[in-house]
């Protein structure tokens, strides 16, 4: 096993160097108004439960606490040797999130406060100065054989802008669980949104599930912003986390909504927007998620500190000072805001190609939703491509990333499913039989296909078959 051999100037442990802290007393000199900000942010929550007048018990005192805890972190937060307070800071921004959902907080002023007041606080606290406590190591911003950077800023924005999108759908849909407005707007399905928010499904949740939704965008986004454009090694952590907001909760997110018509029988329009969304997120966000364990599969080969590394981040390799020349810590991949809005678009989506033969599989996924109603399909046999067909979407959506293609065989099974089901399940018509075994059939040969793989991706690309 290769030994990480310390470089020079750079201290044992999780100690920084000389140079480090002064990188950091310069940081925190550049972003200082961020400490006034949040002590701004601190006395405006504080004092907000009085101006708006909150009539919940219990709210006003988080606010009060959590407002009074903000600027007493904000003020130690002045002095760059207290790292820690800044991620107190943090840590509160997201209770703030939760408190309206947790006390059902009776205003939508209060709502609105405390999911504004802890998003600023987030931001201010971590995302603008930058993560505290993070090590400056040398090295590249692309990772090592990969033919562009899943981390850049072009490649983030799509999933950023998704997950706006689908925190103001979900608040909106939260609005009406929590009673701020009457009405829940539905155009294709009627009164279909108001029943399935006001389902037996919705009140299992302890707190409201499309507000917990929106909480769950809002922290995608703000992840989004966090790190620089080598996070995929300074931060991986950060990468991992980033990526079970937006895969496994994507997922569970897609499966309450596939639960919509066997649960309560009916779709809401609103729901199967945030979903797709979400759906989309899934091959914008995975290429970033494998650089990172590739990266961390070399940390331990290399036999460098596993965990430090992954909390603290590191570099790919040793840098011998006569490699710094060579280029490696140029970045090919610097957006360049000056190129033309097609050119960006493009940039944005590497990593992601569409196969006419997952894209087709994705159809079949969706026209799977609608057609029992279609044709006259009852009971389990409805249920069967109720549940399927989303899972197929699921499945081709996701392969239309390069690096996870190989998950497009998950749709051999199910296509095995759909040439047996009709024989399996009660209430199926012969309409509903054929075309699920003609279905079935064209999915399986669909997905034998690899479709084309464009970029590179080091040792990854061996995998992907």
């Amino acid at each position: 096993m290769r030994q990480y051999r310390r470089q020079p100037g750079e201290r044992s442990g999780a100690s920084m160097s000389d140079e480090q802290m002064d990188m950091m007393r310069m940081r925190l000199e550049r972003n200082l108004w961020t400490c006034f900000a949040n002590i701004v942010l601190g006395v405006w929550l504080a004092s907000a439960p009085w101006t708006f007048g909150y009539t919940d018990p219990l709210l006003p005192w988080s606010d009060l606490i959590s407002g009074t805890l903000i600027v007493l972190f904000a003020v130690l937060s002045l002095s760059y040797d207290r790292p820690w307070s800044r991620w107190a800071i943090c840590v509160i921004g997201i209770w703030l999130l939760f408190a309206p959902l947790v006390f059902w907080a009776p205003e939508s002023a209060a709502y609105v406060n405390d999911t504004l007041v802890g998003a600023l606080a987030i931001a201010f606290s971590i995302l603008v100065p930058g993560m505290p406590g993070m090590r400056m190591q040398p090295g590249p911003d692309t990772p090592p054989g990969w033919s562009y950077n899943p981390s850049s800023w072009v490649q983030r924005a799509p999933v950023i802008t998704l997950g706006l999108i689908s925190f103001f759908i979900a608040r909106y849909l939260a609005a009406w669980q929590l009673g701020y407005i009457d009405h829940a707007w539905d155009p294709i399905f009627g009164n279909g949104t108001v029943r399935i928010l006001d389902s037996d499904v919705s009140h299992a949740w302890p707190v409201s599930d499309a507000g917990f939704g929106a909480l769950s965008y809002m922290l995608e986004s703000l992840s989004g912003f966090m790190g620089r454009e080598n996070r995929w090694r300074t931060m991986p952590w950060m990468v991992l986390m980033f990526g079970i907001l937006v895969i496994p909760l994507g997922i569970t997110s897609i499966i309450l909504v596939i639960l919509q018509p066997v649960m309560v029988g009916t779709w809401c329009t609103l729901c199967l927007m945030t979903a797709l969304f979400m759906l989309l997120m899934i091959p914008l966000a995975v290429d970033e998620v494998v650089a990172m364990g590739q990266f961390m599969a070399t940390v331990r080969k290399q036999g460098k500190p596993f965990w430090l590394t992954f909390f603290k981040g590191g570099s790919p390799w040793e840098y011998p000072e006569e490699r710094k020349d060579e280029g490696m810590d140029a970045n090919p991949e610097k957006t360049n805001f000056h190129s033309s809005l097609p050119e960006i678009a493009v940039t944005s989506v590497r990593g992601v190609t569409v196969p006419l033969s997952l894209l087709a599989s994705a159809v079949i996924g969706f026209w799977l939703m609608g057609a029992p109603p279609a044709l006259g399909a009852e009971g389990w046999a409805a249920n069967s491509d109720f549940l399927v067909g989303p899972l197929i979407a699921v499945v081709a959506v996701s392969s239309w990333a390069e690096v996870i293609r190989p998950f497009r065989y998950v749709n051999v099974v199910l296509g095995g499913w759909l040439l047996i089901a009709p024989w399996l399940l009660d209430s199926a018509t012969i309409a509903s039989t054929i075309n699920d075994m003609l279905l079935g059939a064209v999915l399986i040969a669909l997905s034998l296909p690899l479709g084309p793989v464009t970029e590179r991706y080091g040792g990854w690309n061996a995998r992907i078959r």
